[in-house]
């Protein structure tokens, strides 16, 4: 939805002809997205790794931090520096998107896996004079990072459907558990203390999902819809925190057993609300871009 999307909408029709079949037809693999770096964090504009052409190719240095899918995919969308950051007027400008093929990038692209508090696959990447063929350049150089904006909208209401659907999947455990379990004689559903942070958490992902919709809507019709993905995002994260914390009081001490599968969606649901993108820069997109006030950072 996002990874390609960038190729779908600015890519050459040889390039699509050449990737999109495939993909679609399941010859090509998961494809994986490289843009965070060590030293930059959610300041894009500030990645170091460099791209320097060199005839009818792109030699690749440098690194990239929590890439997911790497050890799964056929391909990466990379984002890196094709002209210093000093020499640009604007800081978006010199950043250029490519499309690497993973299973010809050999031993000079150094991929470690990062354990993480939860399963999900990520990885740190060292290039080491990576070759990617010109012709996987996606669009005109210097121009990748508003290539990329776009494919963020996408991510952004995936993200909050998948949060949208781990509210409903604490609701409805809790729910079930609370009308279940008796404790002094009665099911402690009946208790307004176990009831209503339920009952709230459940408003709270109903009224996330309406958000989620809405930007969908806007999404399919190529309207813009970069404010309601992000409160889409912000909403359905923080709705399901809210429902993994509600459910994780109800079960009390069997939320921490692994057998009631309470305590592996209560760690994966906390990851959305710092990423792909930290709640704290939402608020301050929407502050920014649609309420008008001054830039924050």
């Amino acid at each position: 939805m996002y990874t390609m999307g960038s190729l779908l909408r600015h890519g050459s029709e040889d390039q699509k002809r050449r990737y999109l079949p495939a993909i679609a037809g399941g010859g090509l693999r998961l494809q994986a997205f490289g843009v965070t770096e060590p030293d930059a964090g959610s300041d894009t504009t500030r990645i170091s790794t460099f791209a320097r052409r060199a005839g009818d190719h792109y030699v690749v240095e440098g690194r990239k931090i929590f890439t997911s899918r790497v050890q799964h995919s056929d391909l990466l969308m990379l984002l890196a520096r094709t002209t210093p950051l000093a020499d640009v007027g604007k800081k978006t400008d010199g950043l250029s998107l490519f499309l690497v093929d993973l299973r010809a990038a050999g031993e000079r692209l150094q991929v470690r896996p990062i354990r993480t508090m939860i399963n999900h696959e990520t990885n740190e990447l060292r290039f080491d004079g990576v070759e990617v063929p010109a012709d996987n350049r996606i669009g005109q150089e210097g121009q990748g990072f508003s290539y990329i904006l776009s494919g963020m909208n996408a991510e952004r209401i995936l993200i909050a459907s998948e949060c949208i659907g781990d509210g409903y999947y604490f609701v409805d455990r809790a729910a079930g558990y609370a009308g279940e379990r008796v404790v002094f004689g009665r099911p402690i559903g009946q208790n307004q203390g176990v009831q209503f942070p339920i009952a709230k958490a459940f408003m709270s992902v109903e009224a996330s999902r309406l958000m989620r919709d809405k930007a969908a809507t806007l999404f399919d019709r190529g309207a813009p819809c970069g404010a309601e993905a992000n409160m889409a995002k912000y909403l359905a994260s923080e709705a399901a925190w809210e429902a993994a914390n509600a459910a994780m009081n109800t079960f009390g001490g069997y939320g921490l057993a692994m057998e009631y599968d309470v305590e592996r969606k209560f760690r994966e649901s906390r990851l959305p609300i710092v990423a792909p993108v930290s709640n704290n820069l939402v608020l301050s997109y929407v502050g920014q871009h649609v309420l008008g006030m001054p830039r924050s950072f």
